[in-house]
């Protein structure tokens, strides 16, 4: 099947060669993308394909270096804490949106209470559900109030964009965005590409590459052709099989954890031993060398990386247990198991495969898997909606927080929106630990959160993996820690 596969991508790329490709023009590359953004308002949903866009047009108060350090960005210096509760910062002078509107305070007072706002519903929220309020106090200086000590706001502010005031009401804002980055918003080809242009009234340094294009593949092996030919710079997702067949290949151990999402409170997963014999089937091990070819690592049984405040060092993965899958099943009474399994395919690396493969590991031990895959907008509603996610449902979680409550709020909290459970005892874990400011005392918190969960089988976790990134031999690239896409970092030789 590997060798049909393959003989068909090279297939493809044949067939772009012979006609030409799509040769892009000095200083202007064209990158490739798994998925269409599902909107281009940068507040709305959380959403991969937005984000690699739209960080390139919006920006935040806090920024990160390549490497993951936290630096002032629209914000002329770090925050400082006022009160327990506050958060006073200064903002840099002289910028403004795209449109002409100015960037000040009250853009920022603005950006914060529309994202907060539970009316407008963001799915974002998990990133900011401390924040309270923002308050002006000069034209240059806002006050974040949170509902406690937020030990980690100015991570926070790394996530949240800031918008214009006025335009942000206009219906056209979610197609046509406007921001104060490096790049300007030119036009949205629905279905096929998304096209910006360099801002020559950039307040900071000016990008070297001046146009942009992205370009909405689905197919791994059809990004990889057009790289082949040249109609591509940059493709994501490369394949891992083909790192040694690119011009080049550059990867990093990133942010993206694929779990499966298990209901806890109804259907065939509500019983315990029935999530734990899930868990139990899945040869991880199997799925990191046979699927990615060792661009990836096994998840040790919660989702954080080591590199993570609130990583469990005691905790590790399920290890492959098929028989002690079967004895659990036969245990809960569940010889019959019939399990629907929801997913989708392109806007991750291997993620119908991934899915498709968890499927085999379930049906070996005598579960029943209907695998359902959804193009990524339907995929997203049902994902955010948990009355639609049914029982189980795959997704890669990346945190760009590299703190535990991003992760634990979104998905292991009752309440949060990707969570499956009504735990109320590690809602109080993950709660306290939000806003504790010893250290140690909220790293404590952190690892009975990721013990109970696992204890609680509420995930099949399965793997860390790699970024991996092609490329084509007129693009310097280093790639990011935090997986952004940030084309003002991006270098074209001749």
């Amino acid at each position: 099947m590997k060798q049909i596969r393959r003989a068909s991508i090279w297939v493809g790329i044949l067939s772009l060669v012979l006609l030409g490709g799509v040769q892009v023009q000095a200083q202007e590359i064209a990158i490739a993308l798994g998925s269409e953004p599902t909107t281009l308002d940068p507040q709305l949903r959380e959403d991969g394909g937005e984000r690699a866009v739209n960080d390139n047009i919006y920006e935040t108060l806090m920024a990160r270096s390549p490497d993951g350090e936290l630096v002032p960005g629209l914000a002329a210096e770090v925050p400082r804490l006022v009160d327990p509760d506050t958060w006073e910062i200064r903002l840099r002078k002289g910028i403004v949106f795209h449109n002409g509107e100015p960037f000040d305070a009250d853009a920022v007072v603005f950006s914060v209470q529309r994202i907060i706002d539970p009316q407008f519903n963001s799915e974002q929220i998990s990133f900011f559900n401390t924040i309270q309020s923002a308050e002006k106090v000069d034209a240059h200086t806002v006050r974040i109030h949170t509902d406690g000590p937020d030990p980690i706001l100015l991570s926070r502010l790394y996530w949240m964009k800031m918008v214009p005031p006025k335009y942000a009401a206009d219906p056209k804002f979610a197609e046509a965005p406007v921001g104060t980055g490096p790049y300007r918003f030119v036009s949205w080809n629905r279905g096929q590409e998304i096209r910006l242009e360099a801002n020559e009234h950039y307040w900071a340094e000016p990008p070297q590459v001046r146009k942009v294009t992205y370009r909405f593949v689905e197919e791994p092996g059809t990004r990889l052709a057009g790289l082949m030919a040249g109609e591509f710079d940059l493709i994501t997702n490369l394949l891992p099989e083909f790192t040694g067949q690119v011009p080049q290949a550059i990867h990093i151990l990133g942010l993206e954890h694929p779990i499966i999402i298990l209901n806890a409170d109804g259907g065939p997963t509500q019983d315990v031993r029935v999530r734990k014999a899930l868990n139990y089937a899945v040869d991880k091990e199997a799925l990191a060398e046979g699927l990615f070819e060792g661009y990836a690592q096994v998840e040790p049984g919660q989702l954080l990386s080591p590199s993570f405040f609130g990583f469990n060092p005691e905790v590790d993965a399920y290890p492959y247990n098929p028989q002690k899958a079967r004895a659990l099943l036969r245990e809960a009474g569940a010889g019959n198991l019939t399990v629907e399994l929801i997913g989708t395919a392109g806007r991750w690396l291997k993620d119908r495969e991934l899915v498709e493969a968890v499927a085999a590991y379930w049906e070996e031990v005598g579960v029943k898997t209907q695998v359902r895959i959804f193009e990524f907008n339907e995929y997203l509603n049902r994902l955010f909606d948990r009355k639609t996610r049914g029982d189980a449902i795959f997704v890669v979680s990346s945190n760009e927080l590299l703190d535990a409550d991003k992760s634990f709020s979104a998905y292991y909290r009752a309440g949060g929106i990707g969570s499956s459970n009504s735990d109320e005892k590690l809602a109080a874990l993950i709660d306290a630990a939000r806003t504790e400011t010893d250290t140690e005392k909220r790293r404590s918190l952190y690892h009975q959160a990721v013990q109970r969960a696992w204890d609680q089988a509420y995930f099949v976790w399965l793997l860390n993996i790699e970024d991996i990134y092609g490329l084509s031999k007129r693009v310097q690239w280093k790639g990011r820690v935090d997986a952004k896409l940030l084309v003002k970092e991006m270098k074209v030789v001749q």
